[in-house]
């Protein structure tokens, strides 16, 4: 099963074919697509097991951040041993969890505005928690709070980040289309192996990241373990569990985006994120704002 927003609302996505999962069940499941996580158990059963009718074809435009209000958004940062490499640190020894604000969510396509000259990829797994909350939760049974999977790109302006005299993660991780997720939310039982899938980021055309998400220090039952022994995790709520080496911060010489960049962003089995990269004032125009406007 995999489930994406079209048009703000839930549906099914097969073979270039949507199925909108309100109209197909005849009324049951919600249209919202951020209410099918509560509930994320019965829409799979019931997608297994019935005949969903004429689907439509969908373009990949039309395709809008599947899961579009989390009560909380986590990400773990310094995940990849040869990332925290690049970076010149010591490896944490336990994972270090900043926020990315719910406004930086966009989907899968379109276009992302550079607020700085040192704006850097980072294509990271995104995992969603399933319909009940992960509450102390042991490692070897965070897997069964995981609805489904998806691709995340965690945008960092490092001129924000490295500003003042301590880092800044979550406002420069923050700004409007700073967290990419799609195309889909994948069924995490869809997935041959959810711990071992090859990920990768190129910009255009040039990878940038490559590795295996095997790679992470801390895995995702870890990582749902660690965060529930502190909070609960919700129905809906989102993670990003980190990117691999090869960021532009740890290049020499270092190469950020730039305006008229395409940045492509793949994981196994969970397909791929086109964006493209504009001016601050170019992204105004288009969405009709100006900078410091809403």
């Amino acid at each position: 099963m995999k489930v994406a927003n079209i048009d703000h609302r839930a549906h099914l996505v097969e073979g270039g074919l949507c199925f909108d999962i309100a109209q197909a069940s005849d009324g049951p499941f919600p249209a919202d697509p951020q209410a099918v996580f509560a509930r994320w158990q019965e829409v799979s059963d019931w997608a297994a097991g019935s005949s969903l009718g004429n689907g439509r074809p969908y373009r990949a435009s039309e395709l809008l951040p599947p899961v579009p209000r989390p009560r909380q958004i986590f990400a773990v940062g310094l995940n990849y041993l040869e990332h925290a490499a690049e970076a010149r640190v010591e490896p944490p020894r336990e994972p270090m969890v900043f926020t990315k604000f719910v406004t930086s969510l966009t989907g899968p396509r379109g276009t992302v505005a550079l607020p700085s000259a040192a704006v850097d990829w980072e294509v990271e797994l995104v995992v969603v928690v399933i319909g009940r909350a992960a509450w102390q939760i042991e490692a070897e049974d965070g897997w069964k709070y995981v609805a489904g999977l998806t691709i995340g790109q965690d945008l960092s302006d490092r001129a924000r980040q490295f500003a003042g005299s301590q880092p800044q993660f979550s406002l420069s991780k923050s700004s409007p289309g700073f967290s990419p997720i799609g195309p889909y939310v994948a069924d995490v039982r869809e997935v041959p192996d959810p711990d071992d899938l090859a990920i990768e980021c190129s910009v255009n055309g040039e990878v940038m990241q490559r590795d295996r998400t095997a790679s992470m220090l801390f895995s995702v039952g870890e990582i749902m373990a660690r965060l529930s022994r502190i909070l609960p995790l919700l129905e809906g709520d989102i993670i990003f569990t980190g990117t691999p080496a090869g960021v532009a911060i740890g290049r020499t010489p270092q190469r950020y985006l730039r305006a008229g960049d395409r940045l492509a962003s793949r994981i196994e089995g969970l397909g791929e994120m086109l964006h493209d990269m504009t001016g601050a004032a170019t992204a105004a125009r288009e969405h009709g704002t100006q900078p410091g406007r809403n």
